[in-house]
Parts: C-alpha cells; structure tokens; sequence
C-alpha cells in the first residue's frame, strides 16, 4: 500500500471563509492510514477556470456549494467542465453560506464521509461495467482473428486456383464452380458463427444469482463472527444496491466476489459509522440525514 500514492480528494467550496470551516471538520477525519485517502487540498473559486487547474491530477472533487439556487447552478457547471479532467466529481450535500457560521463541524465530516462513500459505489459499479466491456472487446478480438485466418486461407487457395486456371484453361468451368462452392460454404460458416455468438450474448446477459450464507461468507471474508446481521439488513436497505439480495440469513449475487465486494462495503460503513445500529437509524431518520442523499 505504501508504494501506491494514496486517492487524491479535492474540495470546492464557494469562499475564503467556507474555507475555515471545511478544515476546522476535517480535523478529526483519519482517512490515510486505514484507507489510503487524502484530502489534499480545499479550493475557494466560483471560477470554472481556475477550478479545472486547481484540481489537475485529482481522483475525487468533492463540489460544496450553497443548497440554494445559485449555488445548485454553480455546482452543475463545475461538473460539467471537470467531469473529463479528474476520477470522479462528487456534490456535497449540506448547505454553506450564511448558515455554515453556525454549523456543528460533525454534520460537515459527515458528509465528507458520505460523498466519499458515494463515489466508492458509484466506482464499483464502473469497474463492472468496465470489465463487462473488456470482455466483450476480447471476445471481439479473438474473433477477428479467426476470421483473419479463414479469410488468408482463402486468399491463398484463391490464388493456387488463380494458377491453375492460368494452365488449365479446359479446367476453368470446374474451379470456377469450387471457388463458388468453398465461398457459400464461407458464408454458410459465418452465419453459423454468428448464430453461436448471438446464443452465446443471450446466455451471458443472463444474470444468474448465486446464494450464499451470510455468516460463513462474513467469516471468510474477515475472519470473524458476524454478530448482528440486522447490521447488514438496514445498510443493505438503505443503500439498495443493483444484483444484491440481502435477507434472511443470506446474501444472493451475480458471483461469490459480487457478494464479497458488497460485504466490504458495509464494513466500511460501519468502521465510518462507530455508533450502533440504533443510532445510525436514527441519523438515517434525522431529516437533515435523509438516507436518499446516500443514494445519489
């Protein structure tokens, strides 16, 4: 770990004086030892252009605007022009301003902790789609190969036919006809390919869940007991993730790694969270902690 530079987090925010406030919050946020992040900088622009220097190298942005209208459009143009310039930009939902003055610093970390939670499983579900279309694209590549091979092949029986016809002109009619032949057999063949890589697609899109005990899988994973399962329930119906399945004493996924990968999750959850479950309902039912922020 040590020899791979830690998530570069950057934060946005409107002024000077958010500015005070953000870092005074972030004072008690231990982020690089456990989990390799860094908030490296805080940036007061409402300039696009200076913003897109200012975070140049960036993994994460974290934008901190004001809840209202103005600062819900500033927000929206600092992700519109630095979504192609860094990893991933996040909005920071808790209101600046005239009010930040008065802010308990706490509601502020939390949401720092929370957008950078956000963009984990945002990522997550990239790194699927990515690997879906790196698949694909092998599958392509190999295909074209087999193609290439067939089509040199016939190039070069093409041509020997191409030499024979040459010297045996009282043979042409003959080979004339075989090349006709070995071409609709080609076609044939690539109808055939194309029928089994239909079939193959329609078999693979099928997402085909996988059931595993929640218990043993958390054993394996952490090497320790799970000891309160509603844990996972609450956090899994607070999160409601895509092709996850979590009841019952079980967890149903698209894949064993699927299910450990959301397993890891919610173990980041709870080392965030060092309340219990009761009072993480209750931040979860405070309105100024609507769980659907977690969510976006």
């Amino acid at each position: 770990m040590d020899a791979i530079n830690p998530i570069d987090v950057r934060i946005i925010v409107e002024g000077a004086s958010d500015v005070e406030i953000v870092s005074r919050a972030m004072q008690n946020i231990a982020l690089g030892a456990e989990y390799h992040i860094t908030i490296s900088s805080i940036i007061p622009t409402t300039n696009p252009e200076i913003a897109k220097k200012a975070v140049q190298g960036a993994d994460i942005v974290l934008i901190a605007t004001d809840v209202d209208a103005p600062g819900r459009e500033l927000a929206e143009k600092f992700r519109k022009c630095l979504k192609d310039k860094v990893g991933h930009v996040e909005r920071m939902k808790f209101p600046f301003g005239h009010d930040v003055e008065y802010m308990d610093p706490s509601i502020i970390r939390k949401e720092i902790k929370n957008a950078i939670i956000r963009t984990g499983l945002i990522s997550i579900a990239n790194v699927q789609k990515f690997r879906e279309l790196e698949n694909n694209l092998t599958e392509s590549r190999e295909n074209i190969l087999i193609l290439a091979k067939e089509k040199k092949n016939l190039e070069t029986e093409n041509q020997n036919l191409v030499s024979v016809n040459e010297d045996l002109t009282n043979s042409n009619s003959k080979l004339t006809e075989k090349l006709r032949i070995v071409e609709d057999e080609f076609r044939i063949a690539k109808h055939k390919h194309a029928d089994i890589k239909n079939k193959y697609q329609f078999i693979k899109s099928k997402q085909l869940f996988e059931r595993f005990s929640l218990k043993d899988l958390w054993k394996e994973l952490f090497d320790e007991e799970l000891n309160d399962e509603e844990q996972v329930y609450f956090i899994s119906n607070e999160f409601k993730p895509e092709k996850i399945v979590v009841g019952q004493g079980y967890i149903a996924a698209t894949s064993k790694e699927a299910a450990k990968e959301w397993l890891n999750i919610i173990r980041a959850v709870l080392i965030f969270y060092d309340s219990k479950i009761e009072d993480l309902k209750d931040e979860f039912t405070d309105e100024k902690f609507n769980p659907n922020l977690l969510k976006e």
